[in-house]
């Protein structure tokens, strides 16, 4: 097995000799990225696409993480964010299971697949990419920092191989490359005078979500026995609250379902079920992120008998006998998946902290944050401590209203570590944050605006640090990914790339919204454009002068009027009424008609074409408008 795996290891040198050489035994490549997980994957595929020279390495066989190897395929959140590398991982789905409705098979989600295949599709993805390699079963022994870039020492366990890389990418479960490089970072609940966050921990602490160590059961239909062998040391009461009928619900604060309702929780296609279980099941305690490769293995083994202890449970007291564990779905002896599903990792110190505040109330902070975005969410800020001794003392966060949202550039970037760009769970966000920005689509989206970012850097000969912010956004909405999560504007339509521009400037800004487990932000694109919605976000440019008095609408006239309001504000050649009446034709808006009542969508649209503010005025890191084009 070792010959093998060095034979490949060299093999895919010999492939990476024809970029060129420092010398006889380094190895040159423009992005490396450690860790194939869901961030990692599409960082890959992303950088990949833009042209930069990719090396991707992970100590598992598998890509995509969480989402394969972690076993976690029931999808959470961004059903309708259709955004970027997320809707095309989705789309592949759907084609191969025939449709939506067809990967709708379990009641916690839209999207459900088994891993196996959203391993084969990862695998077809990325095998796409001439400007992509992969290198499984190995992992980053050391790093050294260079004066541009890093000096990386890559090892398969029987030899070590040096590489020199322009930009590092951290794509690993607990954000381990970060560590190694030096980036400070933040463990377990922060302090609320830290944060400025009201709701969370006065004192803080080191307290992480449970991680769970998934199983995958398959039905293997009425009268079969597939049961386990009796866990040692089994003990069945961590689980008789499970579902409803088995204990008293009044002693319990969570909602008991139907036992076969709970089963039916993470029902995959052909029958498989995907445990996962928060209620009684098989959450488990454990913060083992400063522990050694050795010592964590160790404590996870922990984590895996409870998971088989559960499974036991399930099927001798809830008689699930003819449910076990699936055949053919992980390539590992136990049939159990090959990592565990970690919630929470390290968080580094980035060039922006997203708070709670930043999320829920965007347009409302000092620092404009959301004029950087790059990934989009929408899944309720969800924590997982009930495994936690004492959790009856933590915070109640659980499910904190807020709306859907943007996550800014600035959490991908340590703040003072260069070359370095940080993805995955490992972010610039808060421990309460997290309880969003950790779910699958979130982190397949900071994932691709990684790999942009990192390729940008490549092709502009700069630090990731350097990057053009509006640069980055451009490339992701090329790419088809959102910059701001308005989901009453879909990617299909041919105003969508203007109004994720003007969204982006703040010029007009959406409404957000909680409905129970439902998280919106919404632009109202065929809304009466108002006077106080345009003046607003004009005055946060610092254009005072352009809004004229006028009635609660817009017409067509006024309009173009405060078009060429702004084009003299931004020393442009003032536009005429022929050039307006053509584009209006050609969007097919109707007779063109200047006392006709201007709607959110066509302003956005006319804005965007004839003023370009979002390219015009350049924002920093923190969304504030940079200083040589203010006006």
């Amino acid at each position: 097995m070792q010959i093998k795996r060095l034979v490949a290891l060299l093999i895919l040198l010999n492939t990476w000799a024809s970029y060129g050489q420092l010398n006889s035994s380094v190895q040159k490549v423009d992005v490396l990225i450690v860790g194939a997980g869901a961030s990692g994957t599409m960082a890959g595929i992303q950088s990949a696409r833009l042209g930069a020279k990719t090396l991707l390495i992970d100590e598992g066989p598998w890509l995509g993480g969480m989402l394969t190897s972690a076993g976690v395929s029931a999808i959470d959140g961004n059903h309708q964010l259709h955004s970027g590398l997320w809707n095309e991982f989705r789309q592949h789905l759907y084609d191969h299971y025939g449709g939506p409705k067809a990967v709708k098979t379990g009641w916690v989600s839209n999207v459900l697949f088994e891993p196996s295949v959203g391993q084969q599709i990862l695998r077809r993805m990325v095998s796409a990419e001439k400007e992509l390699q992969v290198w499984h079963n190995c992992r980053l022994s050391w790093i050294k920092k260079e004066e541009q870039g890093w000096s990386v020492f890559i090892t398969d366990g029987t030899q070590e191989v040096e590489l020199y890389t322009k930009v590092l990418i951290d794509g690993t479960e607990l954000g381990d490359v970060a560590k190694e490089a030096g980036v400070p970072y933040r463990i377990g609940m922060d302090r609320r005078a830290e944060t400025g966050e009201e709701i969370a921990s006065e004192s803080g602490n080191d307290i992480i979500q449970d991680l769970t160590y998934v199983a995958v059961l398959q039905d293997f239909g009425t009268g079969a026995d597939k049961t386990i062998a009796r866990p040692e040391n089994y003990d069945p009461s961590p689980f008789i609250c499970t579902c409803a009928g088995r204990c008293d619900a009044d002693t319990v604060e969570a909602t008991l379902w139907e036992c076969d309702f709970m089963m039916n929780y993470g029902e995959l296609p052909n029958k498989k079920y995907m445990i996962n279980w928060p209620i009684y099941g098989n959450d488990y305690y454990l913060n083992l992120i400063e522990l050694s490769a050795e010592e964590r293995q160790k404590e996870l083994e922990k984590a895996k008998w409870f998971t088989r202890c559960y499974v036991y449970y399930l099927q001798t007291e809830l008689g699930y006998k003819n449910i076990g564990i699936a055949e053919n779905e992980f390539p590992t002896e136990d049939g159990l998946p090959l990592i565990p599903y970690h919630r929470e990792s390290r968080r580094i110190k980035g060039k922006v902290l997203f708070t709670v505040n930043d999320l829920a109330r965007p347009f409302e902070q000092n620092d404009p944050l959301y004029r950087t975005g790059v990934a989009v969410g929408d899944y309720p800020i969800d924590h997982h401590h009930a495994a936690y001794h004492g959790n009856e003392e933590l915070p109640d966060i659980h499910f904190y209203p807020v709306p859907s949202y943007s996550l800014p550039m600035g959490t991908l970037l340590p703040a003072e570590v260069e070359d370095l760009i940080v993805a995955e769970k490992s972010i610039s966000v808060t421990n309460i944050v997290n309880g969003t920005t950790r779910l699958q689509p979130v982190c397949i989206l900071n994932g691709q605006a990684a790999g942009a970012i990192a390729a940008i850097a490549v092709r502009e000969a700069c630090k990731p640090g350097e990057v053009s912010v509006r640069q980055v956004q451009s490339e992701l909405l090329n790419a088809g990914a959102y910059l701001m999560p308005y989901c009453d504007v879909q990617p299909n339509e041919k105003e969508f790339a203007a109004i994720q521009r003007i969204g982006a400037t703040g010029i007009l800004k959406g409404e957000g919204k909680n409905v129970g487990w439902q998280n919106l932000t919404l632009f109202h694109p065929d809304s009466v454009l108002t006077v106080e919605a345009i003046a607003n976000g004009l005055e946060d440019l610092g254009i005072h002068s352009v809004v004229r008095s006028a009635g609660e609408s817009f017409s067509l006239k006024e309009t173009i009027s405060l078009l060429k309001d702004i084009q003299k504000t931004q020393g442009k050649k003032r536009l005429n009424k022929k050039a307006v009446e053509a584009y209006w034709t050609e969007l097919a808006y109707g007779a063109f008609n200047e006392d006709v009542t201007v709607s959110r969508r066509q302003f956005a649209v006319l804005l965007d074409h004839f003023c370009d503010p979002f390219h015009y005025w350049e924002v920093d890191i923190k969304g504030h408008v940079l200083p040589s084009k203010k006006h």
